[in-house]
């Protein structure tokens, strides 16, 4: 862009803009599952309506993304809830509702949110392996606020098994932006799908979750109850443009 087009400005600054026109894809992220059993009652009490809860599962992606379009290498985390959803037709959409996620790019917490609505935050999400453990860490503040373990590579399995438990390809989100008066300009439930999706390995195992109380991650309103499977997965998908479900505005 050799100069101030402003028809073909995207993202900004104009001419080294934060975040990417969509599709873009992500190529060998190792990501590592966790789920676990909540109350429906603390699944509620974050929703947004017309968002119902569809069950108890809490699921806890920790993702490398070790080559992604735009943002390189990184780490991010996302809590998600499996919900239903209602949208303008009247078409019930099952999908994960994401209340938390946080990582360690800017470009990716700045599309997340301006592009999906997704409640992005900074954070130090990591995933390590140590001997023959999977360790799985979310800090913010200089404190861990989730830590996931799984046994290293002892089951052999795949993505059809993950799919059976929880809708995990469809994210739904709140998206909510303000215009500089302070009038809300957007306020959307929204949703997107993995497209173009390899797997080039998965395992599966017993996982051990702990959750840790932080104002500023409060993944803690979604206290353990029960500790499930873990899965540790590697893939290549793309992140395409999504869907408005719902238009709080309309």
């Amino acid at each position: 862009m050799s100069e101030f087009a402003i028809d073909s400005v995207f993202s900004t600054p104009w001419d080294a803009p934060l975040i990417p026109r969509f599709p873009v894809t992500f190529r060998h992220n190792r990501i590592f599952t966790v789920l676990y059993r909540t109350s429906r009652e603390h699944i509620r009490r974050i929703l947004p309506p017309p968002l119902e809860s569809a069950s108890d599962l809490v699921t806890v992606h920790f993702y490398h993304m070790t080559d992604a379009e735009w943002f390189g290498n990184y780490y991010e985390s996302a809590v998600q809830v499996e919900v239903t959803a209602t949208d303008r037709t009247g078409q019930t959409h099952k999908g994960n509702y994401s209340p938390y996620l946080a990582l360690s790019s800017d470009g990716a917490v700045a599309a997340g949110r301006e592009i999906y609505g997704q409640p992005k935050k900074s954070g130090e999400p990591h995933i390590e392996v140590n001997g023959d453990l999977i360790i799985g860490r979310i800090n913010r503040n200089g404190l861990n606020v989730v830590t996931g373990t799984m046994a290293y590579k002892q089951r052999r399995s795949s993505l059809d098994e993950l799919r059976a438990i929880v809708p995990f390809e469809k994210n739904i989100n709140l998206k909510v932006i303000p215009h500089i008066t302070g009038e809300p300009a957007v306020k959307q439930l929204t949703a997107r799908k993995f497209t173009d999706l390899i797997v080039h390995e998965c395992w599966r195992g017993e996982a051990t979750i702990e959750v840790h109380p932080n104002a500023q991650l409060p993944i803690h309103k979604l206290p353990v109850v029960e500790m499930l499977d873990g899965f540790y997965w590697v893939c290549d998908f793309t992140l395409p443009m999504g869907e408005v479900l719902h238009d709080y505005l309309a």
